[in-house]
């Protein structure tokens, strides 16, 4: 079996003495290193004050090698919080409007990722794989092949792919999204989310060809295309929170609740997932539906990231304001309607407060997938199971049919949403979980992984068109 060498922005190298943090990267690539021999390189999530190149940090655990290099402090400032950040993650999440394009953020983005295949070139072999996870990373194997590469290299988006008018908005496209054209495979989230590439290669004189057009040519290369939704390990998961339900940390919510029930939300802070709209609608749900007023309990947790940038201060504040409000309106002494807190919890902390959760709110704006429905629906009690309230536009709402499906920007549709949760039969309740875990067992991380691999694998054993033809040519 090759090794598989697995590139992203940021490495997780695990600490043997610290607690597993909840991340669906880290859970995906592990997935896909199980029972490989593998390497995983990134950043090291570090700022090189001295301006030095330093050479890559090698740390050799649990069987595999994790690559890392720092950043610069105009590195970090151009390539991720400026071009990946605010420019590639508003852009592919639909929001043309909070995009803010320089040219000298491009160039970042550009010098980074030729920086990254210079520092990887190093440690490839001739017969590995390598596979690259991200929007962070769209130009790497364009850069791996100029320094002569021929590895199968695989890439997986792991946000939202935009219709072609959107992507066309994006200055020098080609540079970026354009450069997927050099991977020998292309994954997306949704099969919507690879209709939309395949549409914008069409525009860029992409050839497509195969069953279902799952490849196409395009100035000499030939490139599958194919969506993968990526999932959870549903089992393990399921399992861990059968076990958290029972901790202290359980038990001390379970007590703060006194008897009431939990509706709860975990988000990043971002305008992607649309908490400001979840509060107006739960507010709506108060106004609406009075008798449930002293009878739940809405926790948000909504640990802060990119606190650096702007738009995410801005969005802190107007949750803060809208929670006020809400809190301020119908709280009383001994009962709060909307708990928010700003911190991140472990794994199995998360996975009890989703198994106590009578309601799950994962109602985003725009997400690529969003795992935490999944983990949701894995944690809950098949005898007793909370409902799952979600977005239309969450690729989870491809496969979780059992959840109540709801367009977030309808604040009465999620008012009514969460009446319809609460006062939902228990016979329905299991019904509609019992489909959607059957779904999350048969469809887990680990055929997910190996699903992706295994289509790698056969992109380089199928025919290329070019190559044939520029065999006959030299033939003649």
């Amino acid at each position: 079996m090759p090794r598989l060498v697995v590139v992203s922005n940021r490495v997780a190298v695990p600490d043997p003495e610290g607690p597993r943090l909840a991340g669906g990267l880290a859970v995906a690539v592990n997935a896909a290193l199980k029972h490989r021999e593998g390497l995983w390189f990134g950043w090291s999530g570090q700022i090189s004050r001295d301006g030095v190149d330093n050479p890559p940090a090698i740390v050799e655990r649990r069987q595999r090698s994790f690559v890392t290099i720092d950043l610069s402090e105009n590195d970090f400032q151009e390539y991720y919080n400026g071009f990946a950040n605010r420019v590639l993650w508003p852009i592919l999440h639909y929001r043309i409007d909070l995009a803010e394009f320089t040219s000298v953020d491009l160039g970042g983005y550009l010098r980074v990722n030729a920086r990254f295949a210079d520092a990887l070139s190093r440690f490839i072999r001739p017969d590995d794989w390598i596979w690259v996870h991200d929007y962070h990373l769209m130009p790497l194997a364009k850069e791996l092949r100029v320094r002569g590469h021929d590895n199968p290299i695989g890439f997986f988006l792991h946000i939202p792919c935009p219709p072609p008018d959107i992507l066309l908005a994006l200055p020098q496209h080609s540079e970026t999204v354009g450069a997927l054209s050099h991977y020998d495979l292309v994954g997306t989230q949704t099969q919507h989310d690879a209709d939309n590439l395949r549409q914008y290669f069409e525009l860029q004189g992409g050839q497509f060809g195969g069953r279902n057009r799952a490849y196409f040519d395009l100035d000499g290369r030939r490139v599958n295309l194919r969506s993968f939704p990526v999932a959870i390990a549903t089992r393990v998961y399921a399992r861990t929170a059968r076990t958290a339900v029972r901790s202290d940390f359980a038990n001390e919510v379970r007590d703060s609740l006194n008897g009431r029930s939990l509706i709860l939300g975990v988000d990043r802070l971002d305008y992607s997932k649309g908490i400001p709209h979840r509060i107006q609608g739960f507010g709506q749900f108060l106004e609406q539906f009075p008798r449930w007023r002293g009878h739940i309990t809405y926790l948000q947790v909504t640990p802060q990231s990119r606190s650096d940038v702007p738009e995410y201060a801005d969005i802190n504040q107007t949750v803060n304001t809208l929670i006020g409000q809400i809190n301020g309106r119908f709280g009383e002494p001994a009962w709060t309607p909307i708990r928010y807190v700003n911190r991140a919890y472990s794994r199995a902390s998360l996975a009890a407060l989703y198994r106590m959760a009578r309601v799950g709110l994962v109602t985003p704006l725009r997400d690529g997938m969003n795992l935490v429905a999944k983990e949701y629906v894995a944690a809950q009690d098949p005898e007793n199971p909370g409902v799952l309230v979600l977005s239309q536009f969450a690729g989870a709402a491809e496969e979780l049919d059992g959840g109540i499906i709801i367009n977030p920007l309808e604040p009465e549709a999620m008012a009514a949403a969460i009446d319809t949760a609460l006062r939902m039969p228990l016979a329905e309740r299991q019904a509609r979980h019992r489909r959607m875990y059957r779904h999350l067992s048969a469809h887990d991380i680990d055929r997910w992984a190996d699903s992706f691999l295994s289509a790698l694998m056969e992109s380089r054993q199928q025919p290329r068109l070019f190559d044939n033809i520029r065999q006959l040519f030299a033939v003649r």
